[in-house]
């Protein structure tokens, strides 16, 4: 495999005309019915995507290609199942692994619409469900709606990180940059360790044990961010140097949904519906979430005093870190994604906090794309709401497991915040109402 990738990147390198279809139809293999589960395409994609980065294709670019290549493979795994019906089992390699189709259909009659959202990170279902769900004659328009979104957030999860790889190797960025960025990396990857083992093993201390490292690691933070001076500075460097009025539309309505009045309308929207069905833990525990996030954030900005980038051309006057939509965005999509994993398998319940993390992570992009503040201030940010996300969970679940949320409080609950996100994103668009202090 390794022979090919070199051979397909080397071949890339001397014709980067051809990089977008390669992008394309990598995506589109990635997500199609069969192929997906035979060709490497993760591993590919983000060599490719790095090769991107190194200059030749901006990332809306890649981005829109990765969507549009993993839309395509969708729907023509979609149409490949409404066809064939059950006899699809008899095409050539459905007929020696039968498993492949098994194990899809057993995930879409259990989680119906849902594991088109969620089974688009996990890599055998991948591209599968598409197939099922045309096996089953789920409605185009459902199946179209679901599978943008999914679309978009698996190209923003599997394209930006190759991509930026590249873009970091090209610039000339500080010496210490690469050190420093190492060392953050191995922090948040021991993080993501603990969470997964500790889950996967279904410890009974998992979410205690996730609390801690989060609250060790964000200690760290506060008192390294000194010494993480080159890392802030190539991130920015890396940032900026990408900079478009083509994208400042968008990175600003992304930021938007971070906004102070629009988590605390969605918080407070998420307790009154909790409080009004009469799910009183659950309530509890996105209470402690999200308003100890948002206390803890204001103390340490008064504590710390950092001063904000003098990117724009009037710094504000605010302090910087942490950053306030970066904890308020990630406790409240942790909260969610806690809540739609209640009673599942860990594998599942991992999966949806991946989920949550893409619009957190979106959002937190986009303070520093704007340089509105520091890398160091969005992980920050992050870091306290996985502690205040983790602590409140382990406390609620002191004496016994928090039970799922019934499916008729979901139905009130997704609409909803969808509205309500939905609104504010479209109001902060006609309006330009930003509000970058926070």
């Amino acid at each position: 495999m390794g022979a090919w990738l070199d051979s397909i990147t080397a071949w890339l390198t001397v014709n980067p005309s051809w990089l977008g279809a390669a992008i394309f139809l990598v995506s589109c293999l990635e997500c199609l019915a069969i192929a997906g589960i035979i060709v490497p395409g993760t591993v590919a994609l983000f060599a490719i995507a790095a090769l991107a980065g190194s200059g030749i294709l901006p990332l809306s670019e890649a981005l829109l290609l990765g969507f549009l290549g993993g839309l395509l493979g969708d729907v023509v795994s979609y149409f490949v199942g409404r066809r064939f019906h059950q006899n699809i089992r008899r095409l050539p390699g459905l007929r020696h692994h039968p498993e492949w189709i098994a194990g899809a259909e057993t995930y879409f009659q259990r989680y119906g619409i849902a594991s088109l959202l969620v089974g688009r990170f996990i890599g055998p279902l991948r591209p599968m469900l598409p197939m099922v769900a045309g096996m089953f004659d789920m409605p185009f328009v459902r199946f179209a709606g679901v599978s943008l979104i999914a679309a978009a957030g698996w190209s923003v999860a599997y394209i930006l990180p190759g991509w930026a790889t590249g873009a970091a190797i090209r610039l000339p960025l500080p010496e210490g940059f690469w050190p420093e960025a190492a060392f953050v990396g191995a922090g948040l990857a021991l993080l993501l360790g603990v969470a997964i083992q500790s889950s996967l093993r279904a410890r009974r201390n998992a979410t205690r044990l996730i609390a801690l490292t989060s609250l060790i690691m964000l200690i760290a933070v506060f008192l390294g961010w000194p010494y993480l001076a080159h890392l802030d500075q190539g991130v920015m460097t890396l940032v900026q140097e990408h900079r478009s009025e083509a994208a400042q539309n968008f990175v600003i309505l992304v930021t938007g949904l971070g906004d102070f009045r629009t988590q605390f309308c969605a918080a407070a929207l998420l307790l009154i519906i909790l409080v009004a069905t009469r799910q009183w833990r659950h309530a509890i525990f996105a209470c402690a979430t999200t308003l100890g996030a948002a206390i803890i954030n204001q103390s340490m900005k008064h504590t710390f005093a950092r001063a904000r980038p003098e990117v724009l051309a009037e710094p504000l006057s605010t302090f910087s870190m942490p950053s306030g939509h970066a904890s308020a965005s990630f406790a409240l999509f942790m909260t969610l994604a806690v809540l739609a994993g209640r009673g599942q398998p860990a594998r599942l319940r991992m999966t949806w906090l991946l989920l949550g993390a893409i619009p957190a992570a979106s959002i937190c992009v986009s303070r520093v794309y704007l340089g509105v503040h520091w890398p160091t201030d969005v992980l920050a940010g992050m870091l306290l709401a996985f502690f205040t996300c983790a602590a409140s969970l382990a406390f609620v679940q002191n004496k016994d497991v928090l039970p799922p949320l019934p499916l008729r409080v979901w139905w009130l609950l997704l609409p909803a915040m969808v509205a309500l996100l939905g609104g504010f994103a479209f109001h902060s668009m006609t309006h330009g109402l930003i509000r970058y202090e926070y």
